[in-house]
């Protein structure tokens, strides 16, 4: 099969995300869903930022930038949002090109890309590997649009999922299309909603550089689909124009480098994905993940030859029971709990004693391997589910839940559509350590969490529930009010800031509750009780613990039996460590001097 030869990467790191998708009638509330997670690594812009709506004159032009995707991602003021404005010696990045204006572009809340509009359309990413991948224009190449670019136009110009793709699509063909420029990440996929259905959308550069192919799959109404980081739409019915987009050249492309003989419907995945990185299950695992969550019923098997040509799994498949946004939360934060793959099980040493999940990669020469990628995950900068509901105004109807830094740490927090702004709390990012910012109050919280996971998740848990319980009952309020109702900014930023304190307590709480890896009580009479966190048996055996220092023979070394003496009784050859410290407490500590000396003489005695 004809491969590119990788080009260098233009963008420091692949977004590698996994992104969920639910029809309406997969879902309790009868709401189109997706998500996002931008699980890129440690300088991948996080901030959710709200893009105003605004109008044009006849002949404008709108300027395209270079997507860096890292902090920051944008600096200049054509966006209209002050948290692009440039700070310190930041330089006002200059266009890499142009397109025609619309008269008039619809508000909208992006992170990295175009997350929800005005309208109920949304957005979630993931970078998909291609056969195909090309440079930027200005930086070597000649296409113009990223998938960053493509999701911003179609938020602003689009009020339906069906607008969305075909904009994106037609656009990406006229002016080119680019990934990351590298093996991980010259493709792309979206899930693109709004309140009556929603697409999975799979791009990538034309073997030219110029121009982009690309195909679009509708999600049948009653099921649940799933990318992770790599194409999954199958077979393109080009006759069923409902149900599959393409591009015009979607098939001569493939007949002309010999991808595709041209007979029956093309596999679009077989044709145009460059298969899994990383390691083989890299992306195949997450999705038996997901639909073991999703549809255990399927009773798919967790292992697969390849995922190109085989086909693995079905996608997208109907979900056992409705799902809601709990449910794509528990998908969000999984790391395959209760499963032969769980990545908390005190029995694998790469989880350490107390079952961290977390496992970072080695980049030594001399040691290579693979963990098991995760849907959740510690690198993930932000994540969100987007939900579209027909049977309110869009301006409650459609919800944001954004959750910064790794979801199965994050609060997920819900902003409404028709938000006029946005609180201070959404705007943290890495290289300044902001309190402010709900992303560093999750960061904080994780990395506390991580040094004794099974003990310490608990209480995350019990404040993520409380924290979705308090959300809940904000969007049912808002969801009365009438469309555009200021009070719906309100409510929904005093939330955020309340969302925000109780991360902060929380950490306060857990620093305090766990301070030296004790457990740290003060009982309901006001006393103090600090007791141990003991490492589990298995630990203790696997770190050489049993084959220690060996116990004194003969019984000469002093033994904690509880037994209490005297000065004067401890004087014996059997003294115990127990005595000694009976006698020491007995010394009177008003005067340095006869205490120290009384230490003395109990210690001295054995």
């Amino acid at each position: 099969m004809f491969r590119l030869v990788l080009v260098c990467a233009l963008v420091a790191y692949a977004s590698a995300c996994t992104t969920l998708i639910a029809g309406k009638d997969a879902t309790v509330d009868g709401s189109v869903m997706c998500t996002h997670s931008n699980d890129g690594e440690g300088d991948t812009d996080p901030r959710m930022v709200r893009i105003p709506a605004r109008d044009y004159a006849a002949g404008s032009m709108r300027p395209v930038y270079f997507a860096p995707e890292s902090y920051p991602r944008y600096v200049g003021s054509d966006r209209k949002a002050d948290a692009y404005l440039p700070v310190g010696k930041q330089e006002v990045m200059k266009p890499i090109g142009q397109i025609p204006q619309v008269a008039h572009t619809y508000s909208f809340f992006e992170d990295t890309y175009g997350a929800i509009n005005e309208h109920q359309v949304g957005i979630g990413e993931s970078t998909c590997s291609g056969i195909y991948g090309t440079k930027p224009a200005g930086h070597g190449g000649k296409a113009m649009l990223s998938v960053d670019t493509l999701s911003q136009i179609a938020m602003e110009r689009c009020d339906s999922s069906r607008c969305a793709v075909t904009t994106m699509g037609q656009l990406a063909e006229k002016y080119g299309f680019y990934g990351a420029g590298s093996f991980e990440g010259t493709a792309e996929s979206l899930m693109v909603t709004d309140p009556k259905e929603g697409f999975i959308f799979h791009i990538l550069p034309d073997p030219n550089g110029t121009s982009a192919v690309w195909a679009a799959l509708r999600v049948p109404d009653d099921h649940v689909g799933v990318v992770p980081n790599v194409f999954v739409i199958r077979e393109v019915n080009t006759t069923d124009t409902h149900n599959f987009l393409h591009s015009t050249n979607m098939h001569s492309i493939a007949m002309e480098k010999g991808l595709w003989d041209g007979e029956g419907m093309l596999d679009f995945t077989a044709t145009y994905s460059d298969g899994e990185y990383a390691h083989k299950f890299y992306s195949g695992r997450r999705v038996w993940g997901a639909y073991n969550i999703l549809a255990p019923s399927a009773k798919l098997s967790p292992d697969y030859e390849e995922w190109k040509k085989s086909a693995p799994y079905p996608s997208p498949i109907k979900p056992d029971q409705k799902v809601s946004v709990e449910t794509f939360v528990h998908v969000m934060r999984s790391y395959y709990e209760g499963t032969q793959f769980d990545q908390t099980k005190g029995s694998w040493m790469a989880g350490g004693p107390w079952g961290n999940p977390d496992h970072v990669a080695s980049d030594s020469k001399n040691v290579h391997g693979n963990w098991e990628r995760t849907i959740g995950l510690f690198r993930t900068s932000d994540s969100y589910i987007v939900q579209s509901r027909s049977w309110l105004p869009n301006s409650v109807g459609g919800v944001i839940w954004w959750g910064p830094h790794a979801a199965p740490y994050t609060m997920y927090v819900p902003y409404a559509a028709g938000m006029t702004k946005l609180p201070a709390a959404t705007l943290g990012f890495q290289s300044t350590l902001n309190k402010g910012a709900q992303y560093w109050a999750q960061r904080y919280l994780a990395t506390m969490v991580q040094t004794k996971f099974s003990y310490m998740i608990d209480d995350v848990h019990a404040l993520q529930s409380k924290v979705h319980n308090m959300s809940l009952a904000v969007q049912a309020e808002c969801d009365k009010l009438k469309a555009n109702d200021p009070t719906i900014t309100t409510k929904y930023n005093a939330n955020a800031e309340a969302v925000l304190a109780l991360t902060w307590k929380l950490i306060d709480d857990l620093h305090f509750k766990y301070a030296d890896g004790w457990l740290n009580e003060v009982k309901p009479d006001g006393s103090f009780e600090s007791s141990r966190t003991p490492y589990p048996d298995w630990w203790f055996k696997a770190v050489n613990y049993t084959n220690g220092p060996p116990p004194c023979p003969g019984g000469e070394c002093a033994r904690f039996n509880g037994e209490a003496a005297s000065v004067d009784a401890i004087a014996s050859p059997n003294c115990t460590a127990d005595a000694v410290i009976t006698c020491v407490r007995q010394c009177n500590k008003d005067d340095m001097a006869v205490y120290t000396k009384c230490v003395d003489e109990c210690v001295g005695t054995c």
